[in-house]
């Protein structure tokens, strides 16, 4: 891995500086957390007081008067030898990597952004030549406090400086290496079908997708991401839960805003779902500065990047190149496939793809339904197509309208004629309506299906679906836990029913040589049951020890 520590490609990535050392010195931080607020409020001495000793060091246009003659740029003894290292101590390097942050302040407010960054550059290699050890504790503290500090300058000034040349809007690179040559060939392959189809399902949701991407100011090649995440299928269900065209898991949906509970989930909503990525994409941007390092965050979540960055021995990071043997497999394929994709559409025929053309956009329009309703029975009533108006509400979880008022989407052109015809759709009433008397929960063990769960509390596979919410009963999980809706009656005749044992009740005295498989050979009955009934966690037992046996 080949690393850049050129000094003015300082991403905004470095803004994890911030997490390397908060999350090291955690500890530190909340046992002496004024030693940062003593730190930055140290006094700075001004430059008409260092004139006279440093007149004449400059570099790059900066008075460089905080770094003695007997250190180079990067922290290294000048050839000329005059002055000793030891001279200058860790404590006025620190003094001085702290003036070289103020100093880098000014440059910033004047406008002199690379000069800025120079500074920074000269501080952290200053902070670079200082030796910790577990002996300076409160020397270690300071070095992680200005590491803190330059972390957060450089993300105020290259975020800015990103703005003014490019505004918010910036190009994703468009990189050809092996990883993604790797990922072309998968797609001119064995997933070659794949690529096809979603391309053609993309042209029912990019049109929509590009106008909200260009809205919030971020690069319209990003309106091909659901063509990897989801293959530009709304109900697409991942493995780990994600769903839809973003592929949102519940908690991410939750956080930006995309509602879910019994009749709706807005992460399969075209509408919602795009709002809250492009607002999670622009977050990701704004916090690592550049595309492939939030594509990367988008699919494994920023704190797992923020580990894989933490876990570098290195003080610079400049790309998601850098990262990429330490991120997840998936993670690691992510931004090559996501690049290979936008190399394939840019120029199919260099790739061997024969393209279709896209399918058309979904034309639609919004009205609020104030009453329950099925949408197979709107559509039968007004004389529209029930698959489109499927396709148009994908977040309908059932195809019933909410409980409450709500805005579905209709085709255009068709808003007056519902209106007029809504009080003649009958309001929509389940299939199988039960009053449940009481349930008990149910830990699903390993070879456990609805069918027999039904059997042995003397209930229904479809009253279990029901009440779990279960749409395919194939795909129980070992550990789920499942309300089983059952009667009171039955309910106290199974919990009875668990402490019942046939046989006559008996008390034996352990004498030594006893043990559990003979006495249930003995008294003809399990050692599970004798463990069971007596409450014992082990075959260990002691003469004289007492237990209850049901005799057969």
């Amino acid at each position: 891995m080949i690393f850049n520590r050129s000094k003015f490609v300082w991403p905004v990535v470095i803004l994890f500086c911030i997490v390397l050392t908060s999350c090291s010195t955690t500890n530190q931080y909340s046992k002496d957390n004024s030693s940062r607020q003593k730190l930055t409020t140290r006094p700075i001495r001004t430059a008409s007081q260092n004139n006279s000793k440093n007149k004449n060091n400059h570099k790059n246009g900066i008075t460089c008067y905080l770094i003695p003659k007997c250190f180079t740029s990067k922290g290294e003894k000048d050839s000329s030898g005059d002055n000793d290292d030891e001279t200058y101590s860790d404590q006025q390097k620190l003094e001085d990597a702290l003036e070289l942050c103020e100093e880098s302040q000014r440059l910033w407010e004047k406008g002199s952004i690379d000069q800025a960054i120079e500074a920074l550059d000269q501080s952290y290699n200053l902070i670079l030549n200082v030796q910790t050890d577990s002996k300076k504790p409160e020397l270690l503290q300071e070095v992680d406090d200005l590491r803190y500090l330059i972390a957060k300058r450089i993300v105020e000034i290259y975020t800015s400086r990103t703005r003014r040349k490019l505004g918010t809007s910036v190009a994703i690179p468009l990189v050809m290496n092996s990883y993604v040559s790797r990922e072309i060939k998968l797609f001119q392959t064995g997933e070659r079908k794949f690529f096809i189809e979603a391309y053609k399902r993309s042209g029912k949701y990019r049109p929509y997708i590009i106008s909200e991407i260009k809205k919030a100011g971020l690069p319209e090649e990003l309106s091909w991401l659901p063509l990897i995440e989801s293959g530009f299928r709304v109900r697409a269900l991942s493995r780990a839960r994600a769903l839809g065209l973003w592929q949102f898991i519940a908690s991410t949906g939750y956080r930006f805003g995309l509602k879910r509970d019994q009749w709706i989930d807005e992460r399969m909503d075209m509408i919602a779902s795009t709002k809250a990525a492009t607002e999670y994409l622009k977050a990701l941007h704004e916090l690592f500065g550049d595309w492939t390092t939030a594509l990367a965050a988008y699919n494994c979540g920023e704190f797992n990047v923020l580990h894989a960055i933490r876990s570098q021995h290195i003080n610079y990071l400049d790309n998601f190149w850098d990262l990429y043997p330490r991120l997840p497999l998936e993670t690691a394929r992510y931004v090559p496939r996501f690049l290979a994709v936008l190399h394939i559409i840019n120029n199919p025929k260099k790739f061997g793809f024969d393209l279709p053309l896209p399918d058309p956009p979904l034309r639609f329009e919004t009205v609020k339904i104030n009453k329950q309703v099925s949408l197979q029975d709107l559509a039968k009533k007004v004389g529209i197509s029930y698959s489109l108006l499927k396709d148009l509400n994908p977040e309908l979880r059932y195809g019933v309208t909410p409980n409450y008022p709500y805005e579905i989407k209709i085709p255009t052109g068709t808003s007056n004629l519902i209106l007029a015809h809504i009080d003649e759709v009958p309001r929509w009433k389940p299939k199988y309506a039960y009053r449940y008397r009481g349930y008990v929960r149910h830990r699903v063990r390993k070879g456990e299906t609805l069918a027999k769960l039904a059997r042995r509390y003397g209930t229904s596979i479809r009253r279990i679906k029901a009440l779990n919410k279960i749409r395919n009963p194939r795909r129980l999980r070992v550990g789920q836990v499942l309300k089983i809706p059952v009667g009171k009656k039955r309910y106290r005749v199974a919990r009875r029913s668990k402490t019942r044992y046939r046989g006559k009740k008996v008390s034996y005295r352990i004498k030594r040589g006893d043990t559990l498989w003979k006495l249930a050979k003995t008294f003809n009955v399990s050692v599970k049951e004798i463990k069971r009934i007596n409450g014992l966690k082990s075959n260990k037992l002691t003469p004289g020890q007492v237990i209850k046996i049901y005799k057969n």
